[in-house]
């Protein structure tokens, strides 16, 4: 078992890159099984999930090689299965997408219930709502998600609540449905525009993506493509967070700096300077923080995978900030690890209040989830003395050389194996 052992209390200072975005190449990898052909998928993020997934689409028998730690290769040609067991997907929620892919190109497919962090119900109610209006027959039996269908024929879709996987699971199967398929009330984040920016370099037609409309006119073949994902909005969030937590002055490059708007007015109303770019961000945090209220919100409002570090941000700051969590009903379960490291912050179902300290310790703390975990290492930065981070392996799913880049930047952060 692996741990994060931080000393804290170092300012962060220089410039960190970010990688390519984890909720697009989830998504962009069973993507890219649709098309019959060889895709390269380029700025792929070192991390987990990324390895996870490529064994999977292996198994069923698609070609999948590394031409480099960022850039996969994928020959979709020679599937011979649409399996895709428990074994090969139980870490990950992404796993999903692979429904949506298989069902468009073959009209079956089954999948194992999707893993992936625990922070409450996720159901997957509007997937299924979706594609049995495209005309799937859909069925769960023993764990497996079996969908089959002799035909999909377009038609409108309003998702009842808005939600990320069902836009792109439905855009996924729609792709080769007759006709035009309607998704209202459809996600609008950055990593959704990816998906179909994607499908659409590969001969799909798909409008309206980054709106809450979405049209795809049905297409009959797909061809290969060469297409690099964009960079990852939560892990440029997350270093955002840590120059602030520290009075740091770092630059955070390689971003869309239009993603962070909702982060950006944040830290600016908390006292920091930000300055932008056209692909980067600079926070300097040299004024004392203050703290704020904050409201989880699909984008292009406050993105709940920030929630986390910013609670440990404010857990830091002066004075009592209020977080309300609308998209998820538990994800305020990691608290009692931040309470460990000194912070004061007490929660009424999804209302988390904060009271700043300058007092944060070290104390030995276990990662919950993925954000929790980023959070976790965040709060580390800014305590006093020495935190060990346990469970580390939900911080490498998310996060490509997390310990590298912090140590960059002036931390003093390193991985021990116990």
């Amino acid at each position: 078992m692996s741990q994060i052992v931080i000393h804290g209390q170092k300012k962060l200072v220089g410039d960190v890159s970010i990688s390519g975005a984890k909720n697009a190449a989830v998504a962009i990898i069973p993507a890219a099984i649709i098309a019959n052909d060889i895709c390269v998928i380029e700025n792929l993020p070192l991390i987990e999930d990324v390895t996870i997934l490529a064994e999977a689409i292996k198994k069923i028998g698609a070609k999948c090689e590394f031409k480099d730690q960022h850039t996969l290769i994928i020959d979709s040609r020679n599937i011979h299965s649409c399996y895709a067991d428990y074994d090969s997907i139980k870490k990950i929620r992404a796993s999903y997408y692979l429904l949506g892919a298989m069902l468009g190109r073959f009209k079956k497919a089954e999948v194992a219930m999707p893993g992936g962090c625990n922070f409450g119900i996720r159901p997957i109610d509007q997937h299924i709502k979706g594609l049995e209006a495209l005309g799937a027959k859909i069925s769960i039996e023993h764990g497996i998600i079996k969908a089959s269908a002799a035909k999909l024929i377009g038609t409108n879709i309003f998702l009842d609540v808005v939600s990320v996987g069902a836009t792109i699971n439905i855009m996924l199967a729609a792709v080769f449905a007759q006709g035009v398929t309607v998704i209202e009330n459809a996600a609008k984040e950055p990593h959704v525009v990816d998906i179909a920016n994607f499908l659409n370099m590969l001969g799909a037609k798909i409008k309206g993506a980054g709106t809450d409309v979405i049209r795809i006119f049905g297409v009959e073949k797909l061809h290969g493509a060469q297409y690099s994902i964009i960079p990852d909005q939560i892990e440029a969030g997350t270093y955002m967070i840590a120059a602030a937590i520290t009075n740091g002055n770092v630059a955070v490059h390689n971003i869309i700096p239009k993603h962070m708007d909702s982060l950006s007015a944040k830290l600016r109303e908390m006292n920091c300077k930000v300055e932008e770019g056209d692909d980067f961000i600079k926070v300097n945090a040299s004024k004392k923080l203050k703290s704020v209220n904050v409201k989880t919100m699909t984008y292009p409002g406050f993105p709940t995978d920030l929630q986390p570090q910013m609670t440990a941000l404010l857990s830091a700051s002066s004075g009592v900030g209020i977080i309300t969590e609308t998209v998820w009903e538990n994800r305020f379960q990691y608290i009692s690890e931040l309470k460990r490291l000194g912070a004061n912050i007490n929660v009424d179902n999804r209302i988390a209040i904060i009271n700043g300290t300058q007092n944060l310790t070290g104390s030995q703390v276990c990662a919950t989830d993925l954000r929790a975990g980023a959070a976790l290492v965040i709060a580390g930065l800014a305590a006093k003395g020495k935190t060990q981070i346990s469970n580390v392996k939900y911080i490498d799913r998310g996060y490509e050389q997390i310990e590298k880049k912090l140590n960059l930047l002036g931390a003093d952060i390193k991985r021990v194996t116990e």
